[in-house]
């Protein structure tokens, strides 16, 4: 028996990656946008984006929110991910929980002026991006 401790070892650690994984899923459940919100910030993911692209760009910005948002993008570059299309509700929600929460963090650490010189949509997309970030709409 002492010849398949390897094979203990590699259950051992597929589990934890797996009880990792549900542990990230459980966290954009609670932690993501929901009901209204998160179709709001589904329709407008385009302008959202725009907004991440022009804040990745202001070398004003401190490094670390630049830094975030590289990261952002590499993570919605990726083929797969990590929560697969075909779980209901997360599945495709799951890009728009992430961009909310990282959208949540610049925005607290930029401020919200460079984000309104920034915001490419109109004044009321504004106010929805206002709620997601968890900040005063006026």
């Amino acid at each position: 028996m002492t010849d398949w401790w390897w094979l203990d070892l590699l259950l051992a650690i597929a589990g934890g990656l797996v009880l990792l994984w549900l542990a990230l899923i459980i966290a954009l459940a609670i932690a993501g946008p929901r009901g209204p919100l998160l179709r709001e910030a589904l329709r407008l993911l385009p302008d959202l984006l725009r907004l991440l692209k022009r804040l990745t760009a202001d070398p004003d910005l401190p490094r670390g929110v630049r830094v975030r948002l590289v990261l952002l993008f590499a993570y919605l570059a990726l083929p797969f991910d990590l929560v697969p299309d075909f779980i209901p509700v997360l599945g495709y929600a799951d890009d728009a929980i992430i961009v909310a929460l990282v959208l949540r963090s610049v925005v607290r650490r930029a401020g919200i002026e460079a984000v309104r010189a920034h915001w490419p949509g109109t004044e009321d997309g504004f106010e929805v991006l206002c709620r997601l970030a968890g900040l005063p709409t006026r």
